[in-house]
């Protein structure tokens, strides 16, 4: 299986965020991508560069507005006086359907949904080359790869069509399906991360043609708060084409497999040409957000439940912190997938 990871995604370095109030380190930090290179590497993947494959893909999914603003508010951040090192929100729009505002602080406060998503110098560059990666990943899975893994950091489930959150600003997973679209008449989206992917959900969600499965913690007391309930089920054309499966705090493999079966289920019933899986590794029993129990082995029944769908499959690289297991995480998904997909 290919990989696909450029050295410019270890760029962005957000120094905090906020955390029930209080300034915390930020832990979507550049060490996660030598965990997970290692990872890949020891699943016995080769890394592969991306090319730059300019906005076109992006702008597939995201507003010109929005793209703008993530292109130019570092700069015109610092001409603020007095203004944070990053740019960070300290004010938001309570709805989406008032004015526009000039000010930079005033289209940080409507393009960033919290202070998960600091922008440096660094960010867009890095964001644009880990979209990349995506697009490239489903360029190979389109020329005929059965897989391809896609090495994106920063991640992306939490990105809207033009609000940044949660380490997130361009959604990759949700570029990369819009990529298989181009020759696959429906495509679907099961992410397997600690936390709900709102943004993802968001993008598609009055959508025929792209299913969105969300398995996570569920987020009554939990990250992103305000999506993925299970009453959450698609609107217009996506009536349906939306099934989020929130599991209880701490739930460990048993759980998430049973979970897992119901989400495999709707995909097949979906009848894609091609699947993104989401893959975040954060939850995990021992991931700093300590939301879930999976273990290590459990992500090899992960990948084993999900490779017998035999679909043409983009992974793309989600959430998933610092700990000494995350490379050997990844090494037992994408391991395990590889060997499920040639059986």
């Amino acid at each position: 299986m290919k990989a696909f990871y450029a050295d410019e995604q270890k760029q962005h370095d957000p120094t905090m965020f906020l955390s029930s109030g209080a300034q915390q380190p930020n832990p979507e930090k550049p060490e996660r991508v030598e965990r997970l290179l290692a990872g890949a590497r020891k699943a016995g993947l080769t890394i592969n560069r991306p090319t730059a494959h300019g906005l076109g893909p992006v702008a597939a999914i995201h507003t010109a507005e929005y793209l703008d603003f993530l292109e130019r508010i570092f700069e015109r951040w610092q001409r603020i006086e007095g203004a944070s090192k990053e740019v960070v929100p300290n004010i938001h729009p309570i709805a989406r359907g008032g004015s526009y505002p000039a000010s930079a602080v005033g289209q940080a406060g409507y393009h960033m949904a919290d202070t998960a998503c600091p922008i440096s110098a660094e960010t867009w560059s890095s964001a644009c080359w880990s979209a990349w990666s995506a697009v490239e990943a489903a360029d190979a899975v389109l020329a005929g790869e059965p897989a391809a893994y896609a090495l994106c950091r920063p991640p992306g489930h939490h990105a809207f069509a033009d609000v940044a959150g949660g380490f997130c600003f361009l959604n990759n997973s949700a570029i990369a399906a819009e990529r298989l679209r181009s020759k696959a008449r429906r495509v679907a989206i099961l992410d397997v991360d600690l936390h709900h992917g709102n943004g993802t959900q968001g993008i598609f969600y009055a959508r025929g043609d792209v299913l969105t499965v969300s398995l996570h913690a569920d987020p009554e007391r939990f990250y992103p708060f305000f999506w993925g309930y299970a009453s959450e089920r698609g609107e217009g054309p996506g009536l349906g084409s939306n099934l989020n499966l929130p599991l209880p705090r701490k739930s460990g493999d048993e759980a998430f497999l049973a979970a897992l079966e119901v989400g495999v289920r709707r995909v097949r019933c979906f009848a894609p040409d091609a699947l993104v899986v989401a893959l975040g590794l954060d939850a995990f029993e021992g991931d700093p957000f300590g939301g879930l129990s999976v273990t290590t082995p459990g992500f090899a029944r992960i990948a084993e439940t999900i490779a017998p769908l035999r679909l043409p499959t983009v992974i793309v690289q989600e959430g998933g912190y610092l700990c000494d297991a995350l490379g050997d995480n990844l090494a037992s998904f994408l391991a395990s997938y590889a060997a499920a997909i040639k059986a």
